[in-house]
């Protein structure tokens, strides 16, 4: 079986940041690979970054938009050892079909180009449904019977993506940061095969600009490997749930 990498050592002088902060799971993932939990946390919603502050209370926590950070200011000098970047997936799952996007949410990922430009992480780290790789130029249409007059002031405006265009986003985004001086590498993991009792999978992006080669971690689960474990080993089963089968109305 093929070892598993070392794990990426931060030193204490180097800042970790995770920008998109949610509840913390991230971060605890972060802190479990190198130790210790991120310096700086980025949420702009009050709720999420109370649940963060109570999981990781080490951490500075900041309630703003990841738009009105500045990256320069917040680090005060401090070099950056890792960036971490989980931005909204909505706008590019699956699940989401056909609906209308929205460009601002879209282009969240934009925000690691700012801190690559500003404040030079060694390590960035990206997060992401498979989708993101389709990430692509979006086209603006009005509602059906609008005939895009100024007299609509854009109340029935929505963006769609261009097929024909996908990945063109994702292409020039790999390019920005290589011209910031990064290695750039991406995969699309099971989270099943390396211990996770779930089947999800996400695309994951490194970029690395310390000429350090960028090393991804071999399956521990699975065929030859260990058993893959099961989302009913987290369930308590002691405690009363009534049954999907016991309605009125019949399952479809």
């Amino acid at each position: 079986m093929r070892q598993r990498p070392p794990p990426i050592a931060f030193p204490e002088h180097e800042l970790i940041v995770d920008n998109f902060a949610g509840g913390g799971g991230a971060s605890y993932g972060i802190a479990l690979a190198t130790g210790r939990s991120p310096d700086i946390a980025v949420n702009h919603d009050p709720e999420a970054i109370a649940m963060h502050a109570a999981n990781h209370p080490t951490t500075r926590h900041l309630c703003e938009s990841v738009w009105v950070v500045d990256p320069v200011k917040v680090c005060a000098g401090r070099p950056v050892g890792l960036a971490w970047f989980s931005p909204d997936c909505q706008h590019f799952s699956r699940a989401k079909g056909g609906k209308p996007v929205d460009r601002k949410v879209r282009g969240l990922a934009d925000v690691a180009i700012r801190w690559a430009r500003r404040v030079h992480p060694r390590v960035i780290m990206l997060e992401n449904v498979p989708e993101f790789l389709m990430w692509g130029p979006l086209h603006d249409r009005h509602t059906h019977g609008c005939t895009g007059a100024s007299a609509c002031r854009a109340r029935c405006l929505y963006s769609t993506p261009i097929k024909e265009r996908r990945g063109e986003s994702f292409l020039r985004f790999v390019g920005k940061l290589r011209k910031c001086g990064y290695v750039v590498e991406w995969r699309k993991l099971r989270a099943s095969l390396y211990g996770a009792p779930t089947t999800r999978e996400r695309l994951f992006l490194i970029a690395r600009r310390d000429g350090a080669p960028i090393a991804w971690p071999a399956p521990t689960h699975g065929p030859g490997r260990q058993p893959l474990r099961s989302a009913a080993e987290c369930i308590d089963w002691s405690i009363p749930c009534p049954s999907i089968f016991d309605r009125r109305r019949p399952l479809a």
